[in-house]
C-alpha cells in the first residue's frame, strides 16, 4: 500500500501474475502426473497384463523377452504416438483460440484438420504414395487449407467470426472432396482410408514416433516462446507494437507454428476429433483463467488422447472403438452445449 491507502498498480499486477504462474504449474504438474499414470497403464493393461515390475523392467533394459516384446513393440509406440498427438493437437487448439479469441476456432472445426485429411487421401488413394509421402501431403494439405481460409476471410482484417464461417465452409467443400473419392476408390484402399479418417492409432510403430516426436520437439517450444506475446496482441496491432512486439510476424508465425502441429499430428493418427477443440477450454478451467496456457492445454490433449485410445480399447464384449470414434462422442456433445450458450448469452462466440 501507498502513502495515500491506494496499492500500488505494479506490485498488484505483479502479484496476480504470481498467484496465476503457481496456479497453472499446479495445474501442469497434475496433468503430468495423470498422463504419466494413463500412459503406464495403457503399456501395462490388454489382453498380456504387465505388472508394474515387469513394466519397469521392460522399460529399463532389464525385461524379459516376451514382455518387451508387448510392451516395447506393441505398446509402447502406440502409447507414445497418442501422446505426442494429443500434445500437438492441445497446443495448436489453444494457439488458435486465444490468437481469434473464440473457443470454436479451433483447427478440427475451421478446416486446417479436414484439409489435411484430404490431401492425404488424395496422395494415398488415388496417387498410390508410401507413408511418408502421405505424411507430407497431410502437413501441405493443412498449410494450403490454412493459407486458402485467410485469403477468402481477410477482407475486413479477417476477424475471427469471418475466418470460423469461412473455415467451416472450406472444411465442408473439402470434406465432400474427400468422400467423392472414397465412393469412386477400390474398396481395401478406401476401407483403410476411412479409418485413418475417424482417427486411430491402431498399427503405429516407431516409423510414426520419430518424425513426429521431431516435429513436436521443435514445434511446441516455439509455439511456448512466441506465445509469451500473445497478451500483447491481444491489445490490437497498435499497442503491441507500442510494446515492441511486432504484431503481423508474430501473429503470422504463431499462426504457422499452430497450423504445422495440426498436420504433423493429423498426418501420424488422422484427424482425430475434437481434441483440439476440447483441450485449451479444459487448460482454462483448471488453471483458473480466461485463457488456456498452452502448455497445460497440450497436457489436456495428450491425456484426452491416452484416455480416449485406453477406453476404445478395452470396452466390454470385445468390442474396440478407434480413438476418433471417442473423442467425437465426447467432444460433440460439448461443441453443441457451447453453440446453445453462445445463443442464451446472445454474444458471437
Amino acid at each position: 500500500m501507498t502513502r495515500t491507502g491506494a496499492a500500488n498498480p505494479v506490485a498488484v499486477v505483479a502479484a496476480a501474475r504470481k498467484r496465476r504462474d503457481r496456479v497453472e504449474l499446479r495445474a501442469c504438474l497434475g496433468l503430468v502426473v495423470a498422463v504419466v499414470l494413463v500412459f503406464c497403464l495403457a503399456l501395462s493393461t490388454g489382453t498380456f497384463t504387465v505388472s508394474a515390475q515387469d513394466l519397469f523392467l521392460s522399460l529399463t533394459g532389464q525385461g524379459v523377452p516376451r514382455v518387451d516384446h508387448v510392451v516395447l513393440g506393441l505398446r509402447l509406440p502406440r502409447a507414445l504416438v497418442g501422446l505426442l498427438v494429443g500434445l500437438a493437437f492441445g497446443v495448436s487448439g489453444a494457439v488458435f483460440q486465444r490468437l481469434l479469441r473464440n473457443p470454436l476456432a479451433s483447427p478440427d472445426v475451421i478446416g486446417i484438420t479436414v484439409g489435411a485429411g484430404t490431401a492425404a487421401v488424395l496422395a494415398g488413394v488415388v496417387f498410390g504414395a508410401s507413408a511418408a509421402v502421405l505424411s507430407f501431403s497431410a502437413l501441405g494439405g493443412a498449410l494450403g487449407t490454412a493459407l486458402l481460409v485467410y485469403l477468402l476471410a481477410r477482407h475486413g482484417g479477417a476477424p475471427a467470426y469471418r475466418l470460423v464461417l469461412v473455415g467451416i465452409g472450406v472444411g465442408a467443400v473439402l470434406g465432400s472432396i474427400t468422400s467423392f473419392v472414397l465412393i469412386t476408390a477400390d474398396v481395401r484402399a478406401a476401407q483403410e482410408a476411412l479409418v485413418w479418417l475417424t482417427g486411430s492409432l491402431n498399427g503405429r510403430d516407431y516409423t510414426h514416433v520419430w518424425p513426429l516426436l521431431v516435429a513436436v520437439a521443435v514445434l511446441v517450444p516455439a509455439a511456448l516462446v512466441l506465445g509469451r506475446s500473445m497478451a500483447a496482441l491481444q491489445l490490437g496491432d497498435d499497442l503491441a507494437t507500442g510494446l515492441g512486439v511486432p504484431a503481423q510476424r508474430r501473429r503470422v508465425a504463431l499462426l504457422g507454428v499452430a497450423v504445422c502441429l495440426a498436420g504433423v499430428a493429423t498426418a501420424a493418427a488422422g484427424p482425430v476429433a475434437f481434441v483440439a477443440f476440447v483441450s485449451g477450454p479444459i487448460a482454462a478451467r483448471l488453471t483458473g483463467g480466461g485463457r488456456p496456457a498452452l502448455l497445460a492445454a497440450g497436457l489436456v490433449g495428450a491425456l484426452v488422447v491416452l484416455v480416449a485410445d485406453y477406453a476404445g480399447s478395452h470396452l466390454p464384449f470385445g468390442l474396440s472403438f478407434p480413438v476418433g470414434v471417442v473423442t467425437a462422442i465426447v467432444g460433440g456433445p460439448y461443441l453443441l452445449w457451447l453453440l446453445a450458450a453462445g445463443n442464451r448469452s446472445g454474444g458471437n462466440r
